[in-house]
């Protein structure tokens, strides 16, 4: 081979070699250009997930300070029932010694029971007549004198 020859195949080796080079280089930018774009909208997956978590942890507390006041609603609202149902079954004690027979305790299980609807009919036409202004007061409370009556009358059966 002579010196032209060589020098003709390294020129054309090189432009081989520097057009490979520029492919080489263009893809990278290609890769460089998607990572950049992957790492932003990683980071911005990041920034939205920080901000469901802060905003989980704020329901979270929401939901414990809602289920707190419920139990404590219950717990009052069930203490109220508890001492309405009392006030309405209460009844004289009998001696244990006493037996029944089940005819008796069916008739009085009937009274007990007539007489908490009544009872109960007696209430909500206190709170209806002080809704519909009957109220010999005049205003809208409930009558108390007439309640307290109402509930005297239990504790007499």
């Amino acid at each position: 081979m002579t010196n032209a020859e060589t020098i003709s195949k390294l020129n054309d080796a090189l432009e081989r070699l520097i057009k490979g080079y520029e492919e080489l280089q263009n893809s990278y930018e290609e890769l460089q250009s998607d990572y950049d774009k992957l790492n932003n909208e990683k980071n911005n997956l990041k920034e939205k997930i920080s901000g469901l978590e802060s905003e989980k942890r704020d329901l979270e507390d929401n939901v414990n300070v809602l289920q707190d006041s419920t139990e404590k609603d219950s717990g009052n609202i069930n203490s109220m029932l508890n001492k309405i149902e009392g006030l309405l079954n209460k009844e004289k004690h009998t001696p244990s010694s006493l037996n029944f027979d089940d005819t008796e305790e069916i008739k009085e299980e009937k009274k007990k029971d007539d007489s908490q609807q009544n009872a109960r009919g007696a209430i909500e036409d206190i709170v209806i007549d002080t809704k519909d202004g009957e109220n010999p007061n005049g205003d809208n409370k409930i009558d108390l004198n007439r309640m307290a009556s109402l509930l005297n009358g239990f504790n007499n059966k």
